[in-house]
């Protein structure tokens, strides 16, 4: 085994700081969950995707081991991501198969994950906590994605789209 590799064959790189964010919106935990992981299509941004044709829609398979994908305007599906932990209304983690390439990643040990956190408040609002993390498995080009998406065009804007689709507080 060559230094700094794994027995899964990833090279171990240093681990980068989590992307955090976070949002409230005039939503019980269950509709902020729903509207977030059910009807992800209705409110991310359709230049986000890695599909040779344009976004129609968004799938995720509501169970720990369900896919994430794009439908594309062609008719193909366009998979990005495998849901990690389906826990409604608290709590969704999914990989993020997606390169620093904007490409699809098959090996779950190359991706990433993000974890969206659902905390009801006694004024009727819910706090969502968005945690993307383990960024250096991406490898030599992880930076280039942390700073992807950390960025206004990141997450942040993609947050700011959820958040205007559910009534953000």
């Amino acid at each position: 085994m060559a230094a700094g590799e794994s027995r899964s064959g990833v090279t171990e790189a240093a681990a980068l700081e989590p992307v955090r964010r976070s949002v409230r919106v005039r939503a019980t935990a269950e509709r902020a969950f729903r509207v977030f992981a059910e009807e992800m299509g209705t409110w991310w941004p359709k230049t986000h995707h890695i599909g040779r044709s344009p976004m129609v829609d968004i799938v995720v398979e509501g169970r720990a081991g369900g896919a994430v994908y794009t439908m594309q305007e062609d008719g193909t599906p366009c998979p990005w991501g495998c849901v990690l932990a389906w826990e409604p209304p608290h709590r969704f983690l999914l990989a993020w198969q997606i390169t620093p390439e904007w490409t699809y990643e098959p090996d779950l040990a190359r991706s990433s994950e993000v974890e969206v956190l659902f905390t009801p408040a006694d004024d009727g609002t819910t706090l969502v906590e968005l945690e993307h993390r383990a960024i250096e498995r991406h490898g030599a080009n992880a930076a280039a994605m942390r700073g992807a998406v950390g960025s206004e065009g990141g997450w942040n804007g993609v947050l700011a789209l959820y958040g205007a689709k559910v009534g953000a507080a």
